[in-house]
């Protein structure tokens, strides 16, 4: 299911509301690219840095994962690092992309929820995650993670399109 790009004036009921709106647009984005493309192309790297469309689908489910749960709630995760394996990107040949898919739609849930239950002025729970460092704010939290996906899902869309599938703005 597509969602449209959030019109910058379109009412919001909090500056939280507009983060929310703008991680399901990217991720719909990401899950539009791999709907697209053939099995084939989702474990093949079209780029000299060597990854590939599942990889990254994997990589960005983490990525939430160790911000928001790890990071902001400092809840303990068995593998905060679960989707790097010898300084890279990794796909287990057992993990199927509909796996994959469904991890990233529970995590974007638990996201969300996360991100309603709390002001955007809030800090994050002291923990690993912060190496030492006062841990950063929601707000913070969420424009990393905002920046994190815009870049990679325009990275996706190159490889998309090399591979035969959609593309975006």
């Amino acid at each position: 299911m597509s969602i449209e790009f959030p019109a910058p004036t379109a009412p919001a009921s909090a500056a939280s509301e507009v983060f929310v709106r703008y991680l399901a647009y990217f991720r719909s984005s990401l899950l539009d690219r791999i709907r697209s493309m053939p099995e084939a192309e989702l474990r093949r790297s079209r780029l000299p840095s060597g990854w590939t469309p599942v990889e990254l689908l994997k990589h960005l489910c983490y990525v939430e994962r160790r911000w928001l749960v790890w990071g902001f709630k400092g809840e303990q995760l068995d593998d905060p690092w679960g989707d790097e394996r010898d300084d890279r990107w990794h796909v287990g040949a057992d993990e199927t992309v509909d796996q994959l898919i469904g991890e990233l739609e529970t995590q974007a849930a638990r996201s969300e929820a996360i991100i309603r239950a709390h002001a955007l002025t809030d800090a994050g729970q002291p923990g690993e995650r912060w190496d030492g460092a006062d841990p950063a704010t929601l707000e913070r939290v969420l424009l990393h993670l905002l920046q994190e996906y815009a870049r990679h899902v325009g990275q996706l869309d190159i490889v998309s399109e090399l591979a035969g599938g959609v593309t975006g703005e």
